[in-house]
């Protein structure tokens, strides 16, 4: 089940919204980037808002790397159940 561009989550068969590290390590990254972001953009400090938009992007590399993992969890757990 999917809840949003920035925070996607799974809830599992118990209705346990499961999340591992690095999903949630990069969605706090991708928020805060966004947050200094903006905050830059707004007072006019270019500096800030290119760290944030760096930010931004490590976000998006590490929650897509959690993404990946758990999917391969996901895989070998369906994998598992059908032999």
């Amino acid at each position: 089940m999917n809840f949003g561009h920035w925070f996607p989550l799974t809830i599992n068969a118990s209705r346990e919204i499961v999340m591992n590290k690095d999903q949630v390590k990069g969605r706090v990254k991708k928020v805060t980037g966004k947050i200094k972001e903006v905050a830059g953009r707004a007072v006019g400090n270019k500096e800030l808002e290119s760290r944030g938009k760096g930010e931004v992007a490590e976000g998006k590399i590490q929650t897509s790397y959690g993404d990946v993992k758990e999917d391969l969890s996901d895989l070998k757990t369906d994998i598992k159940k059908s032999v």
